[in-house]
């Protein structure tokens, strides 16, 4: 047992110079994988994605109760798993998470809405995860602030690996993945929190349920994170028997509007299995004229084609128009817009 112990002591030891020596081979390391595991997805390889998803939330599992595991360890093997790996293992977590999850979120952001500010905000968490002097001297003294960014990447985790993994539709993912990160902060708060009287309890309570709250009615400004648009286009033609539209139009009159009515097309990549229900939703100078359901198969590699057609316009249709693609809780997925001229 006294040589086996040494030998783990020493290869410890080995690892921890070797961070110390090269950091940015962990931050390389975390790019890559969350890199190549978009690509199988976006190759339709379910299976080696659902793999890489359940490690993302089997490595989170572990920092929950890195305490009591660290402890359970000490007290089986005598001694204590040394305080500079467990920091680099965290920190590795949370690289491997977000660069996990990043390249779903740039592909699904609609880049003109607000999403930018979510993407912006998980991209920003990135790279301080990559930036040692930031993630050490700044981020991980704060416990508030750390509490935030672990809750956040948490989220973006659990937002992208359910669909995969229980292949849940996006509502009952993100209406888990926002439960869960909330329900998890609670614990972390309460360390935070030194609580001496019964209404900071109550005060407590009502701080996650305020993060769950902003999570709720802030989802349209959170992308769908395995629902992304392939092709979309408004068109006058489309081909039914092959399921292809004619030349996406920009700018298009009344008097052709009314005569023929407009197409609303869109190719929906979702991962395999995925069952989906989507709506086009048909604006006139932002107001909502019209709201049409549509349900949707993932496993497509161009994307499950859907359309809407649109002939009942407003008695002066024209205007700035958009075509939102959204989940049924809200979230968007892409915009088509287009002009139509008096």
């Amino acid at each position: 047992m006294l040589v086996w112990k040494n030998r783990v002591q020493r290869l410890i030891a080995l690892v921890l110079s070797l961070l110390e020596r090269y950091p940015r081979l962990v931050a390389l390391a975390g790019f890559c994988s969350g890199l190549f595991s978009f690509v199988m997805v976006d190759r339709h390889r379910a299976g080696f994605a659902r793999m890489m998803a359940i490690v993302m939330l089997v490595s989170w599992l572990w920092l929950m109760l890195e305490n009591l595991l660290t402890e359970r360890f000490k007290k089986r093997f005598g001694w204590s798993v040394p305080p500079g790996l467990m920091r680099y293992a965290t920190q590795l977590i949370h690289q491997e998470s977000l660069f996990f999850v990043l390249p779903f979120f740039f592909v699904t952001t609609t880049w003109n809405s607000g999403q930018i500010l979510f993407t912006g905000l998980l991209t920003l968490a990135g790279l301080v995860a990559i930036t040692d002097p930031i993630y050490y001297k700044w981020l991980s003294r704060r416990r508030w602030t750390f509490l935030g960014y672990h809750t956040l990447t948490l989220f973006a985790v659990l937002l992208t690996a359910l669909p995969l993994i229980l292949q849940l539709s996006t509502p009952q993912s993100y209406k888990w993945a926002l439960g869960i990160a909330v329900a998890l902060s609670f614990p972390s708060l309460l360390v935070s929190v030194s609580i001496h009287k019964w209404w900071r309890w109550l005060a407590l309570l009502g701080l996650s349920l305020s993060i769950g709250a902003v999570g709720w009615f802030g989802r349209a400004w959170v992308p769908p994170s395995t629902l992304w648009l392939t092709e979309m286009a408004v068109t006058e033609d489309f081909d039914d028997s092959q399921r292809t539209p004619g030349d996406s139009l920009e700018q298009i009159s009344a008097a052709q509007v009314r005569s023929q009515g407009l197409y609303a097309y869109t190719a929906i990549n979702a991962p395999r299995g995925l069952d989906e229900r989507i709506y086009h939703v048909w604006r006139q100078n932002g107001s909502e004229v019209d709201r049409i359901a549509l349900d949707i198969h993932g496993g497509r590699e161009a994307g499950y084609r859907a359309w809407t057609h649109k002939q009942n316009f407003p008695t002066d249709p024209s205007g700035d128009w958009q075509v939102q693609v959204l989940t049924e809780v809200g979230q968007v997925i892409g915009t088509l817009r287009f002009e139509v001229t008096p």
